[in-house]
């Protein structure tokens, strides 16, 4: 238990490994994670320690794992995950997994580097198979097929050679307009070819402009996507067909179809030519068909094989991995047989720390045990605070803030209480609480299921690590919602209502300025058995100044008390670490300071409200109730409060006395906190006849702001140390004043809450609500969606996410403040679970 309040006492410990049994021993620490490892060789380069070649061994695996991984996945195949976690292997079981990762790897990239080849095989036949049937098309429009296009062609060669190159391209027009090209050759040429279809316009323009109009192009889509061999992208392609006369033009149109990728094929003149090799071309593609299918399920089946061991696979490798990582943090003895490691240990588990080594020593068949010697130090140790599964999340609260220094009170406990609590009355709805109480309880009851799936979504990982906050949050929120008795801004009647109304129903009902007198018959008396009476509902004019008097005042209270206990945890520090300074000019102060002036605002509230009543005679009447915060601002200001209509100005005998002693005597604790620790501390050096060095008088360790936990008081200035003390002190009295009205946020969200509840319901179901007949079901249905979906999207994410964002801050800085230094840093254990967890960054790893 007093680790739970307190953070672990640790030793640091000197631990001696015989070589031979230090892989088996840091194994079985690892499983253990209770052990954070020091690294011995700060100076020595990462590629110079002794067990970098494993360390190397094992990142190749990874790779090799990685590599696996992202083809498994790319095929969409499971990948087996029983949740367990193999044992660390066996050094020499190294080699016998390099073996198997490479053979898989090899025979992994054979196979793809085969189909890959088939798949470019399988593309060039698909694609000449479309060109073979779109330029049958071609030929087929000109009439007489390829001769009557080639009479074409070669008549056009007599047409005007004067046209100008902006003439068009138009059917079969070949004539020569660039000068330069030769009349030897008039006999017409094509190529056929695929080009990817965004190219295509740009394709014609170049070829229009570099051929300067003298070629012929038609084009036509292939309408089914192809595979790219090399990623497998699905890409769209256009079948063309260029027809030109010459040489020189034949070189152009080339470079131009390589200068765009373009895939040229060969395609012969005669149709029956064509028809033959389309013939040919067809039945290579079904024996294609056949082989890339056979290749295809012979990788499935690797892949499957492989998919099996993957993750037990990356465990191993990893565990390995980082067992070298933090063998390459000891030293080596002179004789070097054996390694030498310091860590740290927290004290009742150096038992359990021993059996584990004793373990790894049975395990290696090493006959000299390993010696672990707690050593004696001066350095401040890590916080370790132990945690479940259920206080995690709150601890995480509390280390986002700073790490506890060491031994330092741990909030947390308290904050499993506290911090529901005061969410709760900034979102006190039953209804709304409801719904974030299921969806905690849901994902409590689906715990295992959902933490397996280790997804890497980040808003969804927050929430689930935060499911037990959000289901406490939800029941505290339910429980505020039905002391408000509210639920989707309405009221639930179940004990009736304490006021009745005696006289003309109809005129109350339907005048919203007349209100119900506590004074008369009308109220019974006695409080309502447990929450708001639900008549307050329905009480338009005046429910909200009800309310906010309230809340207001439950605010106030809640946040003295919230602060009163954050001061008294500073006690409970500064007797532990023997801080006496402290505890006297410090403590004692802070409290008399805190009670005197703002828990006694406190008590007025409770003498206000048992002393002054509708139904109670002159001078307790409600009417000659004073004002607390009038009462309050006189108090401090000496001033004497005034009376108004024939009232008594105090709430009891001798009040004025009692409220000037009160704040004398906490003005008077301000110039303790101020001068009393540094005069000690400056009275105990003058007696030690010492300088400002490093000492270890009783006096100034007590002067240590959290004794052992890190203080260094005594190694400063006496001028520093009383300004850091008129820092301390002028930041306590006027924080306590900022802070207490801080505790208002508790007020005004609430009241924030409620209203946009009401309004919700007013402006959007209760449109659904006043229609009638089967069209206002369906009506009211839609409507009833929509408010549904506000509902959960604005009033219980992003107002729940408002109210848990200013509890957050009143934790640490209006409670926190008073005692928690947040100091210190976390234990980080070397340990598998976190390793894994992380993705195979180990504690204390040689970067």
């Amino acid at each position: 238990m007093g680790s739970l309040f307190r953070s672990e006492e640790m030793a640091l410990c000197q631990l001696f490994l015989q070589s031979e049994a230090a892989y088996a021993c840091v194994s079985e620490l690892g499983e253990l994670g209770l052990v954070q490892f020091r690294d011995l060789n700060p100076d020595v380069n990462a590629f110079q320690r002794k067990f970098v070649n494993e360390v190397r061994r094992c990142d190749e695996m990874e790779r090799k794992l990685r590599y696996l991984e992202k083809e498994i996945k790319k095929d969409g195949i499971p990948m087996l995950d029983t949740g367990e976690s193999p044992e660390a292997p066996q050094p020499r079981e190294m080699i016998d997994l390099e073996a198997t990762f490479e053979k898989l790897e090899n025979e992994l990239r054979e196979v793809n580097q085969n189909a890959e080849a088939l798949k470019r095989n399988f593309l060039e036949l698909t694609e000449l198979k479309h060109i073979l049937r779109k330029t049958q098309v071609f030929f087929d429009e000109q009439e007489g097929g390829l001769n009557h296009t080639t009479e074409s062609m070669t008549r056009a060669l007599i047409v005007d050679e004067s046209r100008t190159a902006g003439a068009s391209m138009g059917p079969v027009q070949l004539g020569f307009m660039d000068k330069s090209i030769e009349r030897e050759d008039y006999l017409p040429c094509f190529v056929a070819g695929v080009i990817s279809r965004e190219k295509l316009p740009a394709f014609e323009r170049m070829l229009w402009r570099a051929c300067r109009g003298n070629v012929f192009l038609r084009q036509a889509m292939i309408e089914s996507p192809l595979e790219d061999p090399t990623n497998g992208d699905q890409v769209y392609k256009s079948v063309f067909i260029i027809f030109f006369q010459g040489d020189q033009l034949k070189t152009r149109v080339k470079k131009i179809c390589e200068g765009f990728r373009a895939t040229l094929y060969p395609c012969p003149e005669a149709p029956a030519d064509r028809r033959e090799m389309a013939m040919g071309v067809m039945t290579r593609i079904e024996d294609l068909n056949t082989v890339l299918g056979q290749t295809q399920d012979h990788r499935h089946r690797v892949l499957v094989a492989a998919a099996k061991n993957l993750k037990n696979w990356f465990v191993k490798v990893r565990k390995i991995k980082a067992i070298y990582h933090t063998l390459n943090l000891f030293n080596l003895d002179v004789t070097q047989k054996c390694l030498i490691a310091e860590c740290w240990v927290p004290l009742l588990d150096i038992e359990t720390i021993q059996l584990a080594l004793r373990r790894g020593t049975e395990r290696s068949g090493s006959s000299v045990p390993p010696i672990l010697n707690r050593m004696q130090t001066f350095e401040n140790p890590p916080t370790y605070n132990r945690t479940n599964k259920f206080t995690k999340a709150f601890q995480a609260l509390i280390d986002a803030y700073g790490v506890a220094s060491y031994r330092e009170m741990n909030p947390a406990p308290y904050t499993i209480i506290t911090f529901p609590f005061l969410f709760a009355v900034m979102f006190g709805d039953l209804g709304h609480g409801a719904i974030m109480a299921l969806f905690g309880l849901w994902m409590i009851r689906k715990e295992k299921g959902l933490a397996a799936q280790k997804t890497d979504n980040e808003i969804w990982n927050i929430f689930f690590g935060g499911r037990y906050i959000i289901f406490l949050m939800g029941v505290f929120s339910m429980y505020t919602g039905m002391i408000y008795n509210d639920i989707f801004s309405k009221s639930l009647n179940i004990f009736g209502s304490h006021w009745h109304v005696t006289y003309n129903k109809s005129t109350v009902w339907n005048n919203t300025y007349l209100q119900l007198s506590p004074a008369t018959s009308d109220y019974e008396g006695t409080p309502y058995p447990f929450g708001m009476d639900p008549i307050w509902q329905v009480a338009s004019s005046n429910k909200i100044v009800f309310q906010n008097a309230y809340k207001m005042k439950i605010s106030i209270i809640f946040g003295v008390l919230h602060m009163i206990f954050g001061v008294i945890m500073s006690w409970h520090n500064h007797t532990y670490f023997r801080n006496r300074l402290s505890l006297i000019y410090e403590f004692i102060p802070q409290l008399i300071f805190l009670v005197l002036l703002f828990f006694y605002m406190v008590l007025l509230m409770f003498i206000k409200w048992n002393r002054y009543e509708a139904t109670n005679k002159f001078p307790f009447t409600e009417a000659c109730a004073p004002s607390i915060l009038i009462t309050f601002i006189d108090m401090v200001l000496f001033k004497e409060s005034k009376a108004h209509d024939n009232c008594p100005v105090y709430m009891y005998w001798g009040q004025q006395f009692f409220q000037t002693v009160f704040v004398v005597v906490a003005l008077g604790c301000i110039p303790v906190m101020l001068l009393g620790k540094p005069i000690k501390i400056m009275q105990a050096r003058k007696l030690a006849n010492v300088q400002p060095i490093t000492g270890s008088s009783d006096a100034e360790v007590g002067a240590l702001p959290n004794g052992g936990a890190g203080g260094h008081h005594d190694e400063e200035e006496m001028s520093e140390i009383f300004i850091h003390q008129g820092i301390h002190t002028i930041e306590y009295v006027l924080g306590s004043v900022s802070h207490t009205a801080s505790y208002l946020r508790l007020w005004a969200l609430s009241l924030a809450h409620a209203q946009l509840a009401e309004v919700l319901w007013n402006m959007v179901l209760a449109l659904g609500l006043n229609k009638e007949g089967p069209i206002g079901g369906i009506f009211l249905t839609v409507v009833f969606a929509f408010w549904a979906i506000l509902t959960v999207g604005i009033l219980v994410l992003m107002e729940g996410l408002s109210a848990f964002l200013h509890t957050l801050r009143l934790h640490w800085v209006e409670f926190q403040s008073k005692f928690y230094l947040g100091q210190g840093y976390a234990f980080m254990p070397f340990s598998f679970d976190n390793i894994i967890e992380n993705g195979g960054t180990a504690t204390g790893e040689t970067d």
